[in-house]
């Protein structure tokens, strides 16, 4: 049950990540899910034990690395379309 609800906090974390930006995330659910964990692994390593904690993620952190991921992810994307 654990890991259901991480994935679910995981895609909530990347949909606002995308809508505060108002960039999409390529791959829809799954890109949002993946864009919020790896977002929560950066912003824990930028700014640990920082936040409110649910399920073993820390929110604020994770909303900030997964905003650093969705700049990152549109800028190569946006090189890549140019090239």
């Amino acid at each position: 049950m654990g890991f259901i609800l991480y994935l679910i906090i995981g895609g909530i974390i990347g949909w606002l990540a995308g809508l505060i930006l108002g960039k999409d995330i390529p791959g829809g659910i799954i890109g949002n899910i993946i864009a919020g964990i790896i977002g929560a692994w950066i912003g824990g390593l930028i700014f640990p034990d920082m936040g409110p904690v649910i399920w073993d993620m820390a929110i604020i952190p994770a909303l900030i690395g997964a905003i650093i991921l969705v700049l990152v992810l549109s800028f190569i994307l946006k090189a890549m379309r140019r090239a």
